[in-house]
Parts: C-alpha cells; sequence; structure tokens
C-alpha cells in the first residue's frame, strides 16, 4: 500500500475545493486533492453552473434571432434549432475549463489524486477507484464534498423521465411538456432554458411565490415576466407523483395536506425536480473519527472552518449557508488561509445571489421583508432601465435596480437588480457594501455614459429624491 504524507489534503475538486488547494499551494504547502470525477470542477464545472450558463446563453441567442432581429434590421430566414451543436458546444467548454484546472493543478505542483475518499483516522484518507486503493496521509484535511440534489417520495429520479439538474442540461431533444417542480434558480434557469428552445413549461411550487428568500418586488417580476414569456406556474402545492393516463405521464400535485379528491395533474415528457440541494457528506466515514454533523446532514463547523476534529476542516455546499460556488471560493480561500497564519475572513452579509434567467436577477444584502422583521428604517431609489440609454440600445430595458439605504446613517443595506446583465451590474454593489459606502457615496462616483452601471448611479440619487432622468 503506497503512503505520502501532505500538509493539506483536499477532498473534492470543484469551486471551493480546487481553489482552496491552489492558494494552499501559493503559502507553501504540500498539496493533494482528491476528486472521484474524472473531470475536476465539481459539480459546478460539470454538470452545474458552467453548462446551464452555457445553454442558457445559446437558447438566449435563439430568442434574440427568432424574436428581435428584425427590429435591427436583421433577417433570419429558416432559423432552427441543432441541440447536438449546442451541446457539443457546451461540452467544449466544460473540457477547456477543466484542463484548465488540470494546469493550475500542474503549475502549482499539487498532486491530483483520483478516486473516492473516506477517513481511516483524523490524519489518514483510504482513496479507492477502479486503479486500486492507496492511502495518504496529511496534517490537516478539508471536505469540500459539495452537495447533491434532493430527490422527492414518490418521484424518484430515473435519468430519463424524472430527472434532476444533472440531466437537464443534457437533454437530446426538446420535450413537448416539460414540469418543473421547484421555483428557485435551478427550476427558473433550466425551465427558461427549455421553455426558450419550444417547450412547454408548467412550474410546480410549494411557496406562494418564486425565488423564496428574494426581494418580493422583484420575484413579482420575474414571474410576471417569465408569464410572459411561456411559462406557467402553480403555487401552494406540491407534487405528489406520477400517473400514466391515456399513454401520457402525469404529474399529479395539490395542496399538500389536502384530500386526494382535490389534487389536479399535469402532462409531462419529462420532469425536473428542482427542489434543492443536500450536503453530500456521506460515504467519508466521518462518524469513525469523530466529525459531528447536524440534523440535515451538513458538517458542523467554527468560525474558521474547523470541524469538532481539530485538524478537520469543511466548506461549501457541504455545511450550512448560501449554496453557492463563489460562497465555496471565498471559504476556501479563507480556512486555508487562517491554517496558514494569515487572517483568512468571508463577509457573508456581502455575497451575491444571482438567477441567470432573462432578464437576469441579482442581489446583495438586506431585502425590504428582512429589514422590516428587525425593524430597521430605511430609504428606497430605484431606477429602471427603460430610462437608461445604453438598456434600450440594447433592446433590453426591462426591469430595475432597487437600492435600500439605512435611513439614519444613508449607509446601503441592499441592492437588487432585475434586468440586463444583473450579474454583472451586482458586483459594484458589492463593492461598496463592503467598503461600508453610502447611497450618497454611489451617487457622487462619475459612472460611464451611455451605460448600464448608471443605473445604479441614479437608483442611489433616488433614495434622496433627485434622481435626473425619471
Amino acid at each position: 500500500m503506497n503512503v505520502n504524507q501532505y500538509d493539506l489534503a483536499v477532498i473534492g475538486a470543484g469551486p471551493g475545493g480546487y481553489v482552496a488547494a491552489i492558494r494552499a499551494a501559493q503559502l507553501g504547502l504540500r498539496v493533494a486533492c482528491i476528486e472521484k470525477e474524472s473531470r475536476l470542477g465539481g459539480t459546478c464545472l460539470r454538470v452545474g453552473c458552467i453548462p446551464s450558463k452555457a445553454l442558457l446563453e445559446s437558447s438566449e441567442k435563439f430568442v434574440q434571432a427568432k424574436e428581435h432581429f428584425g427590429d435591427h434590421g436583421i433577417h433570419t430566414e429558416n432559423l432552427r434549432i441543432d441541440i447536438s451543436a449546442m451541446m457539443t458546444r457546451k461540452n467544449q467548454i466544460i473540457e477547456t475549463l477543466a484542463n484548465g484546472i488540470s494546469g493550475l493543478f500542474k503549475k502549482n505542483k499539487i498532486d491530483h489524486a483520483h478516486g473516492t475518499a473516506s477517513f481511516l483516522a483524523p490524519n489518514q484518507l483510504q482513496i479507492s477507484s477502479s486503479a486500486g486503493t492507496r492511502t495518504i496521509s496529511a496534517s490537516r484535511i478539508l471536505i469540500a464534498t459539495g452537495s447533491v440534489p434532493i430527490e422527492l417520495p414518490g418521484l424518484p429520479f430515473d435519468g430519463k423521465r424524472v430527472i434532476s439538474s444533472d440531466q437537464a442540461i443534457a437533454l437530446e431533444k426538446v420535450p413537448q411538456q416539460l414540469v418543473v417542480i421547484g421555483a428557485g434558480a435551478i427550476g427558473l434557469e433550466l425551465g427558461s432554458v427549455w421553455s426558450r428552445l419550444g417547450s412547454q413549461v408548467t412550474v410546480l411550487e410549494l411557496f406562494p411565490a418564486v425565488l423564496p428568500g428574494a426581494d418580493e418586488e422583484m420575484a413579482r417580476q420575474m414571474e410576471r415576466t417569465l408569464r410572459d414569456q411561456g411559462m406557467k406556474f402553480h403555487f401552494g402545492i406540491t407534487a405528489k407523483g406520477l400517473k400514466e393516463e391515456k399513454k401520457r405521464l402525469q404529474v399529479v400535485f395539490g395542496p399538500s395536506d389536502g384530500p386526494a379528491d382535490k389534487d389536479s395533474s399535469t402532462p409531462a415528457d419529462v420532469v425536473l425536480v428542482a427542489v434543492g440541494r443536500r450536503a453530500a457528506a456521506q460515504g467519508l466515514n466521518l462518524e469513525k473519527v469523530g466529525v459531528n454533523c447536524d440534523s440535515r446532514g451538513r458538517i458542523v463547523v467554527n468560525h474558521k472552518w474547523e470541524t469538532s476534529v481539530p485538524n478537520i476542516y469543511a466548506i461549501g455546499d457541504v455545511i450550512a449557508g448560501p449554496m453557492l460556488a463563489h460562497k465555496a471560493e471565498e471559504e476556501g480561500i479563507a480556512a486555508v488561509e487562517l491554517i496558514c497564519g494569515k487572517a483568512g475572513h468571508v463577509n457573508y452579509d456581502t455575497i451575491p445571489y444571482v438567477v441567470y434567467t432573462a432578464p437576469e436577477l441579482a442581489w446583495v444584502g438586506k431585502t425590504e421583508a428582512q429589514l422590516k422583521e428587525k425593524s430597521i428604517s430605511y430609504r428606497t431609489g430605484k431606477f429602471r432601465f427603460a430610462a437608461n440609454a445604453r438598456a434600450l440600445c440594447m433592446d433590453e430595458a426591462q426591469g430595475l435596480v432597487k437600492i435600500l439605504a439605512d435611513a439614519r446613517t444613508d449607509r446601503v443595506l441592499g441592492v437588487h437588480i432585475f434586468g440586463p446583465q444583473a450579474s454583472s451590474l451586482i458586483a459594484e454593489a458589492g463593492v461598496a457594501m463592503e467598503f461600508g459606502a453610502s447611497s450618497e457615496d454611489i451617487a457622487r462616483t462619475c459612472h460611464a455614459h451611455p451605460s448600464l452601471p448608471e443605473t445604479l448611479k441614479e437608483a442611489a440619487l433616488a433614495v434622496d429624491g433627485r434622481t435626473i432622468n425619471s
């Protein structure tokens, strides 16, 4: 049995794991990174963030060509979709980025171990693969195993008719009827992809609105927009199972505590279950070494991302908090820097959230509901993209920017953007909040004209009732 000694072993090569491994190597540690999949990059790169964005981009270009190019004097006769080519492009992007991570590992002298890791002792891991089993030792071990899709009772994944997001980014043809269970970011994004390409998409959601946790005003705008784009919604219900009716698959749904005679059904060729994800902590043999988990199976850590075992750490989706790739990245860097005696830190109040529909929705900081719940007095500034020159030139003038500022200090407490390139625009708000900016600070900052970021300046001016262009 081959035994190797490392300063740090990272389990998982997703956004949190591979970034942590690179930062540790930069700080002089001898690092091994264990990944069970053949490609580096984790769920985000292989079957999550990246492939879904590739398909969102492709499908949005199709809609633009079909519905809007004529307004620009560009005529596209005989427009058609080639799903195979679309998937090939997506796969090439994945391959390019995965190879890039491999190159970074070589550059930083990180040992990549392919296989499934499990604990033999607090500082010892067994790695199993088709090539056999080996053991490595490490002074410290960082768990970054991510998460997996949640399966619903009565709707087990079969990979064909009932699928998770993993399969939704690899369908070989456009389903005529797609039922999406869950109106969170994953459900709305993937529902949008296939709706744009021709599916009739029906979304079933337990809560009374899309995107629970988002600003209510923005969520309402999102729902109206998606309805206008052809998607259907049923709220306050739960999916109860499947039935065959006239050789057609039907999804049965109704109030979760209601009688069966109140249930309804909707036809489906494919059912996408997108009700969330759970921590992927199983199979690590955590109980053997005494690593504690909470009631939801997430690894418990302190403010230094240390588990109940002093030399074992955990970050990302496998611990509590938002399941976001960039959150995992920040935690990975901070944990490693603390291990090395530096001042690692993550400000959870300035982590941005993004939903990559069209228009996009992005936010950072508090919602109005959260501020009201804490009895925090605030002022609001809004500015619509319809009054922004750049948005009009882009033919993407739907949506608005909303800034929430403390009524006494004017400090920015939250920024919410529903509109074009919101995922990029939100970065300015994040930087402003990280440095404790006021709405006046944003309003006094010169923004290029014409540009989309001018909407943030105008919304900041609106906090004080002095917006210029509306």
